[in-house]
């Protein structure tokens, strides 16, 4: 009865360990992904990439398809 309980703990150890050690790497790529999509930002005008208009609804907290230039533009700015 008690190697299940064991076993549980285990897998709470083993996670929490990944999850400090993964949050570090993430944290790392986010930014290098936030220079990335701003420069691909600045070099071109709306309509973008999926990918980017992701990320900038991702940014606004907006749908994809209410994203203007005006909004590009503040988010260019807010970072600069």
């Amino acid at each position: 009865m008690g190697a299940r309980r064991i076993r549980r703990e285990q897998r709470a150890v083993d996670m929490s360990e990944s999850r400090r050690f993964n949050s570090l790497l993430k944290d790392k790529e986010r930014a290098r992904r936030d220079i990335r999509m701003l420069d691909l930002i600045k070099k071109s005008k709306l309509p973008y990439l999926p990918s980017i208009m992701s990320w900038l609804s991702t940014r606004l907290d907006k749908p994809a398809s209410r994203i203007t230039q005006a909004d590009v533009d503040q988010v260019v700015k807010s970072a600069s």
